[in-house]
């Protein structure tokens, strides 16, 4: 279960009484809506099928394959059927050789999914021994659907905007800075991520 909206309420005001560009944004924009995922394979397995298409482009792959596989998507049915019958719903040979590695993962245990490590750079490795799981993909599975509160995607261009807007910086700052400013948002990084995204999508521009 992701962070609650009661949660992300908590923590940018935490922030806001540190950062005044929080402060200022959360006055305009109010506050981001809760952003909550399943936690589990599924969760993974849409990620995976969301890469490099449109949103709507990926709920009808995945509308495809539960109506092949079943709820779901059990890991089981993925891996017993051939090329052809994956390729009719949609997908490509490279994200298939993706959907099985992560169905072969979770099915030997090797992938923990409830069971992951506490330590949020260690669970980053876990997930991205997946094909086709990179760390910003791990990321957003570790915010979303564990609702890690300390989870910063600092490589999302998004985040790199928001903070630039946020703290009025005349241009983008880079991962590495953005790693170093977000420091002392600890241990509350998650929710400005997601503060991000907001001020971002609501075209946000600081006074």
């Amino acid at each position: 279960m992701g962070i609650t909206a009661q949660q992300l309420h908590d923590a940018l005001d935490a922030l806001a009484a540190i950062e005044p560009g929080i402060a200022e944004a959360i006055t305009i924009t109010g506050y981001p809506d809760e952003r909550i995922s399943q936690r589990g394979y599924a969760t993974l397995l849409r990620t995976i099928l969301g890469q490099q298409v449109s949103v709507a482009s990926a709920a009808s792959v995945w509308n495809k394959l539960e109506a092949l596989l079943g709820a779901n998507c059990p890991t089981d049915q993925l891996l017993a059927k051939d090329f052809d019958a994956l390729r009719a719903c949609g997908l490509s040979r490279q994200k298939q050789g993706y959907a099985r590695s992560l169905a072969q993962l979770v099915m030997s245990g090797a992938l923990p999914l409830d069971a992951l490590p506490d330590d949020d750079e260690e669970a980053i490795a876990y997930l991205t021994q997946v094909k086709g799981i990179g760390r910003w993909s791990a990321e957003i599975y570790l915010l979303f659907a564990e609702g890690r509160p300390d989870i910063w995607p600092a490589g999302d261009l998004a985040v790199q905007e928001g903070v630039g807007r946020l703290l009025k910086l005349d241009a983008r700052p880079s991962e590495k800075e953005i790693r170093i400013i977000a420091e002392r948002w600890r241990p509350h990084r998650g929710a400005a991520a997601i503060f991000t995204w907001h001020i971002y999508n609501k075209g946000f521009q600081a006074i």
